[in-house]
């Protein structure tokens, strides 16, 4: 459908994303040659796999000393090593598509130069790869960084690094050691036959010197072009600096040489599930984090610090829409939306994975999915069954179902848990553990052009009758037939959720922290859970640790323990460090949290999260979701319409708090507690921004500190004091919200040069929003249906009314005309019609983050003290 007047109006398009006519070269042909690499779908039983050629030094040999360390059998093993390595073929992801269909720009180099890998924790919050150096370095293979492109050496490089710019690279997954075949799958005939597809596809590569960020040879790179552009292969100066450099015009300050896809990088990179999962272990974290031994680092704490945003929004300049809606996450904070955007502020941390063996599943579940199974049968229709060509028996039926239950082995012992599991903040990722893992890889880019990006919605794209205006699910059952790296990955998804179960995921109490600590100064010492608690009644007051755990039970177990008093007794005299006898590991019984579904309403909080909209019928991740979550009744009493909280919304799930010492700041978007910051030495890396703000929600001239990241056991434990005393003390915590932090510019229409100088037509080439404008609000304007409904208030204002919306169509039509007459205002007449749009086109317009979770707020000062003091036992 043509649309003149949405032409007309394209301004505003502009300014909320959906027609950024930006001056970026263009994609030439790197994307057109990397398009022409696409795999075909599997038709027949793969080849033998091929081999990868031996390295100098063995790049799983950590891994290995790891798994041994833990106590891990070989599946758990296996599962780690693809948690930590496998990128599922998303390199091509992070490298092409991402610029191409989303428009927004990685600077690898910038993230991973190894001449400041000294400052990569503080800036970015990742953590540096053990196995690494930085070439230069006496130890190091490599002598300096014209052999590595600026990069830290690897082990692995010697192979990879002779394959830059060339075809024939075999990739290290090849020659992954599968663990023993499951006789229970019914793929494997009884554990008999092997059909697992190609570990090839599971894509390791080798370590960029970033644990989960992994680097692969890119076969088009033209050294010769590259040198001349940055003056050496050892730096990549000329393809990551702003074009102005070379044209002088002024809006190129905005563009980068990143853009010009036919100079291609010498690497492709991709990331795996733990390039955010990965952190530093509470029981034995580093002396210097920026320089880790293995023995500090596990796969499934949760990276509290990373700046995964600001990552991905590194080659954007800080005046994009891109960068201003997407980069503001606090550290250890990223929007599970921000690439299947959802038009929703959608912040969430990193899931702590503790204790996974003892978190609640849910019986009785309404599914619609895949499921495993030995044949067809009679049915034919490939919707509803299929069978994987030349496969023996290899099928996947596709059904609706309330009887799934979740297999765990937990030390090698098969265990059947009678339900699924509710994952995601709101639970939503409710159709069981395997596929939760499995859709984590889509949301790092995996299969993307196989299966998804065609199904996100296109934030230019404006006409609703075209592709992309509005999200539509993809089809789990497609993606299986046509994309090969979600075969390799699903087959060994049983691998991957062993290793969740394992030793590793065990719970990393304080007491066993503060021993560790002191055997290091002195290795006879000890330090017992008793210890604890008089360490804890000194500082608390005497009797606190047992008053806490009476204030718990009274307060607080309702939502935080995994055992209902119908099947464990009343909370009162309940001891919730109790071990679970039944488990190999006798692990603590109580996973602490109930995973229920809570009205956000009642707890309060940052109410945007929940009204994630990613898994509702008609939208990207519907088959990931139950009938039964999405028949939750809306909640009442949210402000939404009830378009925008329908669907099963408007819900936190109760989450665990094990370990709650270790993971402060508190609540899904770590607002609660203090401010965190890296501080590193490079400032244009300093990503830490003012939260706080007066009541007219303008920032405050005077800013509290912002605490450096600290892993130590100490550092952790005072930000978790810190953290309780403001969750108990709701009125001491200040007033958080995210404005902008520099000014927004698109530069919009057609704009002719005089000689450097641009003349865009009408007079109006560019749109400016000052800083400070509400980072929620420009994530949360449906500036589609804006731009709709200005349309039909000129031109069909009838439909507007059979809409029920009789009442916006004046104002609708103010607007309009206003800007048609002074598009140069437009920025004013949006801000005069703040309110308005906000409360009809906006779809959270929450400002506050740090609001709610008011519980306890009442206790008397000596029961907020005692229940500090308890929850730092558990």
């Amino acid at each position: 459908m043509k649309r003149s007047y949405v032409a007309a109006l394209a301004v505003v398009a502009a300014v909320f994303g959906s027609y950024l006519i930006v001056r970026l070269p263009a994609l030439e042909t790197g994307w057109q040659q990397a398009h022409a690499d696409n795999p075909a779908p599997a038709q027949a039983a793969a080849a033998v796999a091929p081999q990868p050629e031996a390295a100098s030094v063995d790049q799983d040999a950590p891994y290995r000393e790891s798994c041994a360390r833990e106590g891990l059998n070989e599946s758990e093993c296996v599962g780690r090593l693809i948690w930590f390595k496998a990128t599922a073929g998303n390199d091509r992801f992070h490298t092409y598509t991402f610029q191409q269909r989303i428009g927004v720009l990685v600077d690898w180099f910038r993230v991973l130069r190894s001449d400041q890998r000294d400052d990569r924790f503080w800036a970015w919050g990742i953590i540096n790869d053990p196995a690494c150096c930085k070439p230069g370095d006496a130890t190091c293979p490599a002598k300096s960084l014209e052999e590595t492109y600026g990069f830290d050496w690897c082990p692995g490089d010697d192979v990879l690094l002779k394959y830059v710019g060339k075809a024939g690279y075999v990739d290290p997954a090849c020659g992954l050691k599968d663990a023993a075949l499951d006789p229970d799958d019914p793929h494997t005939q009884g554990g008999k036959l092997d059909q697992r597809h190609s570990a090839c596809d599971l894509k390791f590569g080798t370590s960029t010197g970033a644990l989960g960020i992994r680097k692969f040879p890119n076969p088009r790179f033209d050294a010769a072009k590259w040198k001349a552009l940055n003056g050496g292969v050892g730096s990549w100066a000329g393809f990551d600096r702003k074009m102005d450099a070379t044209t002088g015009i002024e809006s190129d300050s905005r563009v980068s040489k990143l853009a010009d896809a036919s100079v291609e990088p010498p690497f492709l990179i991709g990331t795996s599930c733990g390039s955010c999962h990965i952190a530093f272990d509470p029981l034995n974290p580093p002396a210097d984090p920026a320089h880790p031994k293995w023995e500090n680092i596990k796969g499934l704490i949760g990276n509290q610090y990373t700046r995964m945003s600001e990552l991905l929004g590194s080659g954007m300049p800080k005046s994009a829409l891109e960068y201003q809606m997407f980069a503001h996450a606090r550290p250890g904070v990223t929007d599970t939306s921000a690439i299947s955007h959802d038009q929703v502020n959608n912040p969430g941390t990193i899931n702590a994975l503790i204790n996974v063996a003892q978190r609640p599943v849910f019986k009785g579940e309404s599914i619609t999915k895949w499921r495993k199974v030995a044949d067809c049968g009679v049915e034919k229709d490939e919707s509803k069954c299929w069978c994987e060509p030349g496969r023996q028996g290899k099928c996947w039926q596709f059904s609706t179902r309330k009887d799934d239950t979740t297999i765990v082995h937990l030390d090698g012992q098969k265990v059947v848990l009678p339900g699924v599991h509710h994952i995601l903040k709101g639970g939503e990722d409710s159709i069981g553990a395997l596929e939760a893992i499995q859709r984590v890889y889509f949301n790092i880019g995996s299969c993307s052009e196989q299966c998804w990006v065609n199904h996100f919605s296109d934030m230019r794209q404006v006409d609703p009758e075209q592709r992309g205006f509005g999200q539509t699910p993809f089809n789990i059952g497609q993606c299986r037939r046509d994309c090969p790296n979600f075969r390799a990955v699903e087959d060994r998804l049983q691998n991957v959720l062993d290793f969740f179960t394992s030793a590793e995921s065990d719970e990393r109490d304080l007491f066993a922290a503060r021993a560790n600590a002191r055997k290091l100064k002195s290795p006879g010492a000890t330090y017992t859970r008793a210890d604890l608690t008089a360490d804890l009644e000194k500082e608390f007051g005497k009797g606190a640790v047992a008053r806490g755990q009476t204030v718990f039970a009274e307060n607080c177990a309702r939502c935080h323990s995994s055992i209902p008093e119908a099947d464990g007794g009343l909370f009162k005299n309940r001891d919730f460090a109790a071990t679970n006898d039944a488990h190999p590991r006798k692990v603590r019984a109580d996973f602490l949290g109930n995973d229920q579904a809570t009205p956000v309403t009642e707890v309060g909080t940052f109410p945007c999260r929940a009204l994630h909209s990613n898994h509702m019928a008609g939208h990207l991740y519907q088959e990931y979701a139950s009938e039964t979550l999405r028949a939750r009744p809306s909640v009442a009493d949210l402000p939404e319409r009830e378009d925008l909280k329908n669907g099963g919304r408007g819900y936190m799930r109760n989450i665990s708090l094990v370990n709650v010492w270790a993971t402060a700041p508190f609540m899904h978007n770590n607002a609660i507690g203090p401010e965190v910051c890296g501080n590193p030495a490079n400032k244009d890396n300093d990503f830490h921004r003012a939260r706080y703000a007066g009541p007219d929600n303008k920032l405050l001239a005077a800013q509290p500190a912002c605490v450096r990241y600290d892993p130590s056991v100490e550092g952790r434990f005072d930000l978790y004091k810190r953290s309780m005393f403001e969750l108990l003390h709701p009125k001491e915590r200040g007033r958080k919200v995210t404005l902008t932090n520099a000014d927004l510019i698109v530069d919009v229409g057609i704009r002719p040069l005089e000689g450097k100088t641009e003349k865009p037509l009408g007079g109006f080439g560019q749109a400016r929003i000052p800083m400070g404008a509400s980072a929620g609000f420009l994530n949360g304007l449906m500036h589609k249906q804006l731009i709709g409904d200005l349309f039909l208030a000129k031109r069909d204002p009838a439909r507007l009314e059979a809409a029920g919306k009789k009442d916006l169509v004046p104002t609708l039509q103010a607007i309009a005309d206003d800007v048609l007459k002074n598009p140069a205002r437009f920025v004013e007449i949006l801000r005069e019609k703040r309110d308005f749009l906000a409360a009809n086109y906006v779809s959270c317009d929450q400002l506050v983050e740090n609001e709610g979770h008011r519980f306890g707020e009442d206790l008397s000062e000596a029961d907020k003290k005692a229940i500090t003091a308890f929850l730092a036992t558990l």
